[in-house]
C-alpha cells in the first residue's frame, strides 16, 4: 500500500506543476485552432452543402410543408449551420484530444525520469510500433471481453463491478506498457506486470472512474445550453488533466518498482544460478627421496 499511496501523493504534485497545467492546455489551444482554420476554410461550403441536402431530401419535404402551416419558415437555413456544428466538434475534439494523448505520455516519462529516476539505465525494451501493437491488442480484447460480459450484466451487481473491472485492466495495460518502454527490458516489464498486477489494476480502475468526471461537465453543457461553450472546453480540459494525472501516477509507480527490482537483482528475467559444489582434492604425497648411488660408509 505504502508505494501506491507514495505514487498517488506524487502525481498529484506534478499536476501542479506549470509543465503539466501546460500540456493539460494543449488540446484547447489546437482546438481553436484546428476550428479556426477548419472555419475560415470549409464553413461556408459545409453548410451550403447541408442545407443543400436538407431542402433537396424528397423524404423531409413533407415536413417543411407541414411546418410552414405553422408559419415556421426556412428551417433549412437554421439547420443546416447547426448540424454541421454538431458533426465537426466531436470529431475535432476526439482528434485533438488523441494527438495530444500520444504526444503527452513520452513527455510524463522523461519529466519523472529527469527529476526522480535519473540513474535509471533505459534499456528501452518497448519501441513505438511495439506500444502501438499492444494497445491495439490490449484494446481488441477489452472490447472483446465487455461483449462477452454482456449477458453478465443483468444481475444488478455485476453491471456495476465488470465494466470498470475491464476498462481498469486495459488503462493499466496501455499506461503501464508506456511508462515502461524506455526503461524496463522485456523480462523486467512482465516481472513488474506479475508481480504488481492488482496494484497497476487498482490505480487503473481508480483512473478510469475519475476519467467520468468530463462526461458529467459535457452532459451538463448539453442540458445547460447556455453555458454549452463554457462547460465544454472545461470538460475537454479536465479530461486532459485526469489523463495527465494517470499517466503521472502510473509513471511514479512503474519506474519505482522498476529500481527496487534491480536493487534486489538486476533483470529479472536472470535468476542467480548456484555455483557447482567443489570438490576438494589432496595433493600427492611427496615421493620418497631415491638411496644415494655414492659409496657406502663401512
Amino acid at each position: 500500500m505504502g508505494p501506491l499511496l507514495d505514487s498517488f501523493w506524487r502525481a498529484v504534485g506534478y499536476c501542479l506543476m506549470p509543465r503539466i497545467i501546460a500540456l493539460s492546455l494543449l488540446p484547447l489551444i489546437l482546438i481553436t485552432l484546428v476550428a479556426a482554420g477548419g472555419a475560415h476554410f470549409y464553413w461556408a461550403a459545409a453548410v451550403a452543402w447541408t442545407q443543400a441536402q436538407l431542402e433537396g431530401a424528397n423524404w423531409l419535404q413533407l415536413l417543411w410543408g407541414w411546418l410552414h402551416h405553422f408559419g415556421v419558415d426556412n428551417l433549412p437555413v437554421m439547420l443546416a449551420p447547426l448540424l454541421v456544428l454538431m458533426l465537426a466538434i466531436p470529431i475535432i475534439v476526439i482528434v485533438c484530444v488523441l494527438v495530444v494523448a500520444v504526444l503527452m505520455a513520452p513527455s510524463i516519462v522523461s519529466l519523472v525520469a529527469q527529476r526522480r529516476f535519473e540513474q535509471l539505465e533505459r534499456k528501452r525494451g518497448g519501441t513505438l510500433f511495439i506500444s502501438v501493437l499492444w494497445s491495439l491488442g490490449s484494446t481488441l480484447a477489452a472490447i472483446l471481453a465487455l461483449v462477452l460480459s454482456m449477458p453478465l450484466w443483468l444481475v444488478p451487481p455485476l453491471v456495476l463491478v465488470l465494466p470498470p473491472l475491464i476498462w481498469g485492466w486495459l488503462t493499466y495495460r496501455v499506461m503501464a506498457f508506456d511508462a515502461l518502454a524506455e526503461h524496463a527490458s522485456k523480462p523486467e516489464r512482465q516481472e513488474i506486470f506479475k508481480r504488481h498486477r492488482l496494484s497497476l489494476l487498482a490505480i487503473g480502475i481508480l483512473t478510469g472512474l475519475l476519467g467520468a468526471a468530463p462526461g458529467i461537465v459535457w452532459a451538463s453543457g448539453v442540458v445547460f445550453a447556455a453555458a454549452f461553450f463554457v462547460l465544454v472546453p472545461v470538460a475537454i480540459w479536465i479530461y486532459t488533466l485526469v489523463f495527465a494525472f494517470s499517466s503521472l501516477w502510473f509513471t511514479h509507480y512503474c519506474l519505482a518498482a522498476l529500481q527496487r527490482l534491480r536493487e534486489q537483482g538486476g533483470d529479472a528475467g536472470a535468476r542467480a544460478v548456484p555455483a557447482p559444489p567443489v570438490i576438494a582434492t589432496s595433493a600427492p604425497p611427496a615421493l620418497a627421496a631415491p638411496p644415494s648411488s655414492g659409496p657406502q660408509l663401512p
